[in-house]
C-alpha cells in the first residue's frame, strides 16, 4: 500500500480535491475560474520541471523565485525607452536576454555546486537572499508598468480553447521528459544523483552536468518570470517569483521525486503542480488567507518526504 501510495498518491489526492471543488465549491465548474487557473498555472509547472531536473542530482535549488524577478526585472530594462532609462529593445529580443539572464544565474549556481563543491542549499539560498536585490537594483527599486501589446497575446492567445501558455508548460514538459528518460544528459543526471562518487569513478563528467542541469533550471525559472511578468503586465521584483521555490519543491516531491535523487517524474511533477495551484485556490475561494495556504504546502512537504522515506527492505 505504501508503495502504490508513493507512486499514484498524487493523482488521487488531485482527482478527491477536483470532486470536492465540484461539489463544495461555489462556481467551480466555469469557464472563468479553469481560465484564471490556467492563466496561474505555466509558470509554476515551468519552475517546477526545472526543480525536478535539480532534485534528481540529489540538490535543490533556492533561487529559482530570485530568477523569475531577475528574468523579469531585466525584460523590462531591455523594452522599456531610453527615455525611461531602459534600451527600448524590440520584445523578441528583450525576451532572449531575460531568459539568458537566468542561464547566467543557473551557470553560476551549477559552477558553485559542482566546481567549488558548495552545498547546493547554500549556494542557492546566496542567490535566493541577493538576487532580488539585484532585481531591485536594476529596476530602480519600483514597479516598473510595461504596455507591450504582445503581452496581451501571452495573457489571452489561445489555440483551440486551450491557452498559448499551457501549450507552452505542456512543450517543455514534453522536452525536459525527454531529455531526462530518452538522453544521455538524462541518464548522466540520474546517475549522479543516485550516487555522485560512482559516477566520478566511472569517468562520467559530473561537473558539466550539474552546470547544465542548474543552468537548465534557470533558464525555466526566466521563462516563468517572462511569463508572470506578461501576466502581470508589470515588472515587480518584490513580487514576481515570491515563494515560487517552496510551491516548486512541494510539487516535485509530492509529484514523487524523492530529494535525495536518483529518479525525476515528469509527469508527476506536472501533476504535483496542478494540485499545489488548484489547493491555492481553494483555499482562496473559501476565503482563508495565503499564510494558511503556505501552511499547508509545508505540510504536505513533509508528508510526502515522510511517505517518500526508504524503507526496511529497499537498500
Amino acid at each position: 500500500m505504501s508503495t502504490w501510495i508513493r507512486e499514484h498518491g498524487v493523482y488521487l489526492a488531485l482527482l478527491i480535491l477536483v470532486v470536492y471543488n465540484v461539489t463544495a465549491t461555489t462556481n467551480f465548474v466555469t469557464v472563468d475560474t479553469l481560465q484564471l487557473l490556467f492563466s496561474q498555472l505555466p509558470p509554476v509547472i515551468i519552475v517546477s520541471l526545472g526543480m525536478a531536473m535539480v532534485i534528481g542530482t540529489g540538490g535543490v535549488d533556492l533561487s529559482v523565485g530570485t530568477t523569475m524577478a531577475i528574468a523579469s526585472a531585466v525584460l523590462a530594462k531591455a523594452v522599456i525607452a531610453p527615455s525611461q532609462g531602459g534600451f527600448g529593445a524590440p520584445i523578441a529580443a528583450a525576451i532572449v536576454v531575460a531568459v539568458l539572464a537566468g542561464l547566467l544565474v543557473g551557470v553560476f549556481n551549477g559552477v558553485v555546486v559542482a566546481v567549488a563543491r558548495v552545498q547546493p542549499i547554500v549556494a542557492t539560498l546566496g542567490v535566493l537572499v541577493a538576487g532580488r536585490g539585484i532585481a531591485l537594483v536594476i529596476t530602480g527599486g519600483a514597479l516598473v508598468e510595461l504596455f507591450v501589446p504582445f503581452f496581451a497575446q501571452v495573457r489571452l492567445g489561445k489555440f483551440l480553447g486551450i491557452p498559448y501558455v499551457m501549450i507552452v508548460a505542456a512543450l517543455l514538459a514534453v522536452i525536459v521528459s525527454f531529455l531526462v528518460r530518452r538522453t544521455a544528459f538524462g541518464y548522466r543526471l540520474l546517475a549522479i544523483g543516485g550516487n555522485r562518487r560512482a559516477s566520478v569513478l566511472a569517468g562520467l563528467p559530473v561537473k558539466r552536468t550539474l552546470i547544465t542541469v542548474y543552468a537548465l533550471s534557470g533558464m525555466l525559472a526566466a521563462v516563468a518570470g517572462v511569463i508572470a511578468t506578461a501576466r502581470l503586465r508589470a515588472s515587480d521584483p518584490s513580487y514576481i517569483g515570491l515563494l515560487y521555490e517552496l510551491s516548486a519543491i512541494t510539487a516535485v516531491v509530492v509529484g514523487g521525486t524523492a530529494l535525495n535523487g536518483g529518479r525525476v517524474r515528469v509527469l508527476g511533477t506536472v501533476t504535483g503542480a496542478i494540485l499545489i495551484q488548484l489547493l491555492e485556490t481553494t483555499l482562496v475561494s473559501h476565503n482563508a488567507p495565503d499564510s494558511v495556504a503556505r501552511m499547508v504546502e509545508a505540510v504536505i512537504i513533509i508528508a510526502a518526504v515522510y511517505i517518500q522515506r526508504p524503507t526496511r527492505g529497499s537498500r
